[in-house]
């Protein structure tokens, strides 16, 4: 049996990860409750996060992220501040077929039927735009005009300064290293010290299968998944403003503008276990072949390349709800790629119901089905072993 050590440190609630989903919940959760944000690194955002070259798009996405990015575009415009500030660049993105990808072409333009925002392209027009994509490459485009670049930093930081007004307690450096629940609430062990809580919220991101693994709860099957981009030098006398954000039909690779650089990638998902990941030299190999092939650039010298990893379940929608196996232990989880457009809605979701308050309305008629983010909803299936 554990005992609680009378001179723990204790806290209503305790959320192991501060990247963008721990801090999205941290800053929701208000200034009524006493809040630990426990995160590994010596800093927040130092994994996903940081390296995030995040899009704010309502028809990017499984149907669960659509409605919860749909669901966050007024914080995105305003904020919480009292002077409203906007974390979105407007950049519009263009989805590029070849003759041989009109399959995937008309599945995409079915599936975004009624939705706003976006219209087939001609050809030309799209060559146009992107003077130095290869001639004859592209058979068809649609473009998106309801896309924008996510400031992911100012997002992030803008959650940690609402959480940290609200007096809540930032922990560094803190790994968690045991879990055990007990009937007044949970003993967390970590690195620096003990300290009690009655709830914990698993926004650990890649780790998050490991927490729940220690708190006895479900496996998810989450399986991180290392994704690469390069900063590469434009071709002499492109336009980067009439640049849109390219995208292959099949997500192969995508490129948009950088500042006055490109940013590439082969819109990659290796499997990895959970670490502080690197780029591969075969995905950059990969990155360079086949962005040369869809445009009449030549690459020379990668400027800067990085890795950042993505989490998914099988189904590829996030996980967020109360264990089914555990009690006061809640998922926050699998967010994929969509994690910074959804994370507004997310933190509010989750910081309602463990609270016990009604689920705010624009998530209420955003369209979403609560059943189809539950943890246990019966999809998940994977070859890691939990």
């Amino acid at each position: 049996m554990v005992y609680f050590l009378e001179n723990c440190p204790t806290y209503d609630i305790a959320i192991i990860g501060a990247g963008i989903a721990g801090a999205s919940v941290a800053a929701a959760l208000g200034d009524g409750v006493k809040v630990a944000l426990v995160e590994q690194e010596q800093q927040p955002g130092y994994h996903s996060t940081g390296r995030s070259a995040a899009i704010y798009s309502p028809t990017y996405g499984p149907t669960p992220i659509r409605a919860l990015t749909r669901a966050s575009l007024a914080y995105f415009l305003t904020g919480v501040s009292d002077e409203p500030q906007s974390f979105l660049t407007p950049i519009d993105a263009a989805f590029i077929a070849r003759a041989d990808q009109s399959g995937s072409f008309d599945a995409l333009c079915s599936e975004l039927n009624g939705v706003m925002n976006w219209r087939e392209m001609e050809a030309n027009e799209i060559q146009n735009r992107v003077s130095f994509l290869r001639e004859g490459y592209v058979s068809r485009a649609i473009v998106d005009s309801g896309t924008s670049e996510i400031d992911v930093a100012l997002l992030h930081q803008s959650f940690l300064k609402a959480f940290s007004h609200n007096g809540g307690m930032l922990l560094n450096s803190t790994e968690v290293l045991e879990l055990k629940k007990q009937k007044n609430g949970w003993l967390v062990k970590t690195n620096q010290g003990e300290f009690v809580t009655k709830i914990i919220v698993n926004a650990a991101g890649a780790w998050a299968e490991q927490i729940g693994s220690l708190a006895g709860a479900e496996c998810i099957g989450l399986t991180p998944k290392r994704r690469t981009a390069l900063i590469v030098e434009p071709p002499s006398g492109a336009d980067l403003s009439r640049i849109p954000l390219v995208i292959d039909i099949d997500e192969q690779f995508y490129l948009k503008p950088y500042g006055n650089k490109l940013l590439i990638s082969p819109a990659n998902e290796d499997p990895v276990q959970p670490c502080d990941v690197q780029p591969d030299e075969m995905d950059i190999a990969i990155c360079v072949d086949r962005i040369q092939r869809a445009f009449d650039i030549e690459i020379n010298r990668i400027e800067h390349s990085w890795a950042g990893l993505r989490s998914f379940v099988a189904d590829k929608c996030p996980v967020v709800g109360f264990s089914n196996k555990v009690d006061d232990f809640y998922w926050l989880a699998g967010q994929g790629g969509y994690g910074i457009q959804s994370s507004p809605a997310l933190g509010m979701l989750a910081a309602s119901e463990i609270l016990g308050f009604a689920i705010p309305n624009p998530i209420l008629e955003s369209g979403l089905v609560l059943d189809s983010i539950r943890p246990g909803r019966g999809k998940f299936r994977s070859d890691q072993k939990c």
